[in-house]
C-alpha cells in the first residue's frame, strides 16, 4: 500500500522526490532563513499514516517543538533542508526512511508509510564554540 501510496503521490503537481525517495511538496513558501544539518529549527507538525489516521501532532500545543536538524530522521532531515523558515510542506516517508519495520505502538505498523505536515517556524543557527 505504501509503494502505491507513493506513486500517487509522486504525480500530483509541486511534489519532488529526495535523493532517498521521500517526497516533499511546497505547501506555503517560506521567506525566512534555510537550516543546516548542525541547526536546531523549531517546528509544529502533524504526523498521519497513509490511511490518515494522526499517530503524533504539535498542533495543539502553544509552543513548537525543538529539533536538531542533524538528529532528525533521515526523510526529515532531507525535507526540513529544503524549506525555508514561514513555510509549510507535505513530506511522506517511506517507511525505510521512517521506522522501517520496527512497530510504533498502537497505531504504526512495520513498513509503514508516514505523512508529515510540517511548519518550519524558525531556524536557530548553531552557535560558534568558543
Amino acid at each position: 500500500l505504501g509503494a502505491a501510496f507513493l506513486a500517487k503521490a509522486s504525480s500530483e503537481p509541486g511534489a519532488k522526490k529526495t535523493a532517498s525517495g521521500a517526497l516533499i511538496t511546497t505547501i506555503k513558501e517560506g521567506n525566512g532563513a534555510s537550516p543546516k544539518r548542525a541547526d536546531t529549527v523549531k517546528v509544529h507538525y502533524h504526523g498521519t499514516l497513509i490511511d490518515g489516521t494522526v499517530f503524533d501532532s504539535t498542533l495543539k500545543q502553544s509552543e513548537p517543538t525543538t529539533l536538531i536538524v542533524s538528529e532528525m530522521s533521515k526523510c526529515w532531515t532531507e525535507g526540513i533542508l529544503q524549506m525555508k523558515a514561514g513555510g509549510k510542506s507535505r513530506l511522506i516517508c517511506p517507511s525505510n526512511l521512517a521506522y522501517r519495520d520496527k512497530v510504533m505502538p498502537p497505531l504504526i505498523k512495520p513498513g509503514a508509510t508516514l505523512v508529515f505536515d510540517i511548519d518550519l517556524v524558525e531556524v536557530v543557527a548553531k552557535q560558534p564554540t568558543p
